[in-house]
């Protein structure tokens, strides 16, 4: 019952945000001259510094029209977010099609158990000999202990493997497999899911992670809570180290979490650190592929994606898989150590997310997904526009001029940012405070996605780097 009142309290908050915006719409179309508190002095800062003070507010009808649209856009996104949760879980009569829907899932094993849950960890790895003891020991350490932990040793050239029996896992090696990380899934998940049940859930994790104490222990809590649950993702967060470009990073990744945790739970991509999946989900999509989703027929994992993580979040949503990131389910992941191969990371990242999106086509399932591409695409125009203006300003003025309006934005803009990053810790805190280290780092993540865009116009062929450890990573303090 108190659901439902809930349900209708945000629903009228919604319609009162719309009212409002519709009214300020209207203001602002009919508002006349802009208001001045006093005329402009200019002032001089320890006889060194002269500064122009100008207390001539912005347009007012311009502020009421951008504040109108704003609350529309929120609005808008509010409603989709309540439709979106509502499709998940109830999976109306039009959507029971998909094989993964959770209507569909929960009448299928009405009745039956499929046993407990039992965990099988999975852990790609291409010469990972220096990061891959400190995942083992991550796993070793959990409360919940993994059922079976299984390296998938792919073309190893160093001691992965001879590590990997050390300590205490299982070791498949790839054969022929010239496909990289998801060719070498599909071999193993070849060999395991025909005999799991539903319970015996698959966790694929990569070898540069450590999970924090109680992820499994979390997931099979998930798990056992709900049988239409498909798959859950971890949370993560950077290690400790690489100075600046390492901060930026982890101040990234915290936003993240928290936008997720914002979000209760409910995922944009499941990440490759750590995921784990009901077999029937990966069943599913293998038997699926070539027909209702892209991919090769038989395949888990789609091998001409640049990144099989984000590709095979759009699989399990494409076919109604419910999946969720629980706070509980934390990781410690890598961070780029130096500008090129963050550049590298990124640009895959981007033109993997872009050429997924391709492959599915506009859909109910791939629309937010649109929408986030074309909102970096504005962030692009927005930003840079925002800094050029700033540095024609320095060069054609010798008086700098202050706007108490816009300081007033300005210092909303740091609290939000220090808010946000605020689990990241004191370092986090002051790096979000100071504002244009971080512009400038959003600056270069949108000029990675401008080339990303080239490169695909252009018809220029992707590429995939691995970085290769050549000493342990610094240990993370979690946020």
């Amino acid at each position: 019952m108190g659901g439902r009142w809930f349900q209708r309290f945000v629903g009228l908050i919604i319609l009162g945000a719309v009212g409002f915006a519709a009214a300020l719409l209207w203001w602002g179309v009919a508002a006349n001259v802009p208001a001045r508190l006093w005329e402009p002095v200019q002032l001089s800062i320890a006889g060194v510094w002269s500064v122009f003070y100008d207390a001539n507010l912005p347009d007012l009808r311009v502020l009421a029209i951008a504040g109108a649209l704003a609350l529309f856009l929120g609005a808008g996104i509010a409603l989709v977010e309540r439709r979106v949760a509502t499709l998940y879980r109830r999976s109306p009569p039009h959507l029971v099609s998909r094989p993964l829907a959770p209507r569909v899932i929960m009448n299928a094993t009405r009745g039956v158990f499929a046993g407990p849950v039992t965990i099988t960890v999975l852990i790609p790895a291409h010469n990972e000999q220096v990061t891959l003891p400190g995942t083992l020991a991550s796993l070793r350490e959990q409360d919940r202990r993994p059922d079976r932990i299984v390296v998938v040793a792919d073309n190893c050239t160093d001691r992965t493997a001879e590590l990997a029996r050390a300590g205490g896992a299982e070791v498949y090696e790839t054969v022929g497999n010239t496909e990289k990380k998801g060719g070498a899934l599909n071999q193993v998940l070849r060999t395991l899911l025909p005999d799991h049940r539903d319970n015996d859930v698959v966790m694929v994790m990569d070898a540069d992670t450590t999970l924090d104490d109680g992820f499994l222990a979390a997931a099979e809590k998930a798990f056992e809570g709900d049988r239409a649950l498909m798959a859950v993702g971890g949370l993560f967060y950077g290690e400790e180290g690489h100075g600046l470009i390492g901060q930026f990073q982890r101040n990234e990744y915290v936003r993240y979490s928290r936008e997720i945790a914002r979000r209760r739970g409910r995922v944009f991509v499941l990440t490759g650190t750590a995921s784990i999946f009901r077999p029937v989900a990966l069943r599913t999509i293998a038997a699926l592929r070539g027909t209702q989703i892209p991919g090769r027929p038989g395949d888990v994992y789609d091998t001409a994606a640049l990144t099989e993580d984000n590709e095979l979040t759009l699989a399990l949503k494409s076919l109604g898989g419910l999946m969720i990131s629980p706070p509980g389910c934390t990781v410690v992941t890598e961070l780029m150590p130096t500008w090129h191969t963050l550049w590298a990371q990124r640009l895959r990242w981007e033109r993997g997310a872009l050429e997924n999106l391709g492959a599915y086509g506009v859909t109910p399932q791939t629309f937010r997904y649109w929408a986030q591409q074309l909102g970096i695409g504005y962030s692009v125009i927005g930003l840079s526009t925002y800094l050029l203006l700033i540095a024609v300003m320095l060069a054609s003025m010798d008086t700098w001029i202050w706007f108490p309006f816009w300081l007033g934005v300005g210092v909303l803009f740091a609290i939000e940012r220090v808010v946000t990053a605020w689990k990241g810790g004191w370092r986090a805190r002051l790096l979000a405070l100071t504002i244009f280290p971080e512009l400038f780092f959003d600056l270069f993540l949108d000029v990675v996605f401008v080339k990303g865009i080239l490169d695909i116009t252009r018809g220029r062929r992707a590429t995939w780097s691995h970085l290769t450890r050549t000493e342990t990573p610094a240990p993370a303090a979690r946020p």
